[in-house]
């Protein structure tokens, strides 16, 4: 998932954070979603939204 695609879900860089429990700017020095990030936030949306697959043949 992209950063972009994990805000526009919640709705806010602040309701990501709160969601994940981390402060806004640490959301907003995201370069991309942490890998562990990504699968709490699969595991939040009940996988509306899915982590990626780092190790997954492309």
């Amino acid at each position: 998932m992209t950063k972009s695609q994990a805000i526009q879900h919640f709705g806010s860089i602040s309701a990501l954070a709160k969601a994940v429990g981390v402060t806004y700017e640490a959301v907003r020095q995201w370069a991309e979603v942490p890998e562990l990030r990504q699968y709490q936030i699969e595991r939040i949306t009940a996988g509306a939204l899915k982590a990626d697959q780092k190790g997954a043949a492309a």
